[in-house]
């Protein structure tokens, strides 16, 4: 069987998300290092008289597994790429302490 690409399937649901943000006075930037295979979405702008600067998803490829470390959706990074393929025991929930993560159903590291 061939292995999923990982990158691939990665950035496409990040620029997804990028797509489907409906705040106007915002932008969302996608930042992409593939050759470090680190992935973020990024939210950037003003509301009002409010800066607006932060993280909304954030995810690394580290020794053959995906780290999802911040995760500012209401689907779920991790469920979207179980939808893609990509088995559980590949996906770290790293927003999540250690000593949890053997609760999910993902893999704990």
């Amino acid at each position: 069987m061939e292995r999923l690409n990982y990158q691939e399937i990665v950035q496409k649901i990040l620029e997804t998300h990028a797509k489907n943000r409906s705040n106007s006075q915002t932008e969302v930037k996608l930042l992409f290092d593939t050759e470090r295979h680190r992935y973020q979405v990024m939210n950037i702008g003003w509301q009002e008289l409010t800066r607006i600067f932060g993280c909304i998803i954030y995810v690394e490829i580290k020794d053959g597994k995906i780290w999802i470390e911040r995760d500012g959706t209401e689907i779920g990074v991790a469920n979207e790429l179980v939808e893609a393929g990509v088995p559980k025991q590949d996906i770290v929930l790293a927003f999540k302490a250690p000593y949890k993560r053997k609760f999910t159903e993902f893999a704990a590291s």
